[in-house]
């Protein structure tokens, strides 16, 4: 992280007094300074600020890079110990924190949502939710993204083509595999490949 970005850095102070807490059990990564890594899961979470339980605890001002699902790389240090785990601080921009910030928000709402489990791929909020349906017919219909792992997406839309509908979602091949309350799901044609930060690459 350079100046200019360090610059950006919400203080902690004033991290706590925009965000709140939010308990969710998020499995991952993370490597200490000496580039041992480790398996972790998330207690609770801010955009500045995470606690964790691990196998192996970090030392007090220890820099920490973690790898989470639904939210991706995170870096920071650690801010304290307790039993079985540590907290440690995030470090990101303003951008960055309201980022971390939606994606908690979907995390903690997730079940409100009504999507079906047991998906082969762990899915997170889009970070452009409105695309294109491309249907069988050639016409397009502008759509909304709930959910998208690197096999498939949750639409949200009046529209219900029926299962096995062959459609494009941008430029991604799939088929309609189930229809939900607020409409429809699809499993993509292949693997779509990942952006850097882990997230789908539609």
């Amino acid at each position: 992280m350079n100046e200019a970005q360090r610059a950006l850095i919400l203080p902690i102070s004033d991290e706590r007094r925009r965000h709140q807490r939010v308990r969710v059990a998020i499995l991952g990564r993370f490597m200490l300074e000496d580039r041992r890594e480790f398996p972790c899961q998330t207690i609770n979470m801010s955009p500045g600020g995470v606690a964790m339980a691990t196998p192996v605890l970090g030392r007090v001002g220890e820099r920490v890079v973690a790898y989470l699902d639904h939210v991706g790389r995170i870096e920071g240090v650690v801010v304290r110990q307790f039993e079985r785990g540590f907290a440690m601080s995030v470090w990101a921009t303003l951008r960055r924190r309201d980022k971390l910030a939606e994606q908690l928000t979907w995390l903690a709402n997730r079940e409100m949502l009504g999507l079906p489990e047991g998906r082969r791929h762990e899915r997170s909020a889009p970070q452009e939710p409105v695309s294109t349906l491309v249907l069988p017919d050639g016409v397009e219909v502008s759509c909304r993204v709930i959910d998208v792992s690197l096999s498939g997406a949750g639409i949200a839309s009046d529209l219900r083509p029926p299962i096995g509908t062959v459609v494009m979602l941008g430029k991604t091949p799939g088929k309609v595999v189930r229809h939900l309350d607020n409409g429809f799901g699809i499993e993509f044609i292949r693997l779509v490949d990942e952006q850097p930060d882990g997230k789908p690459q539609l």
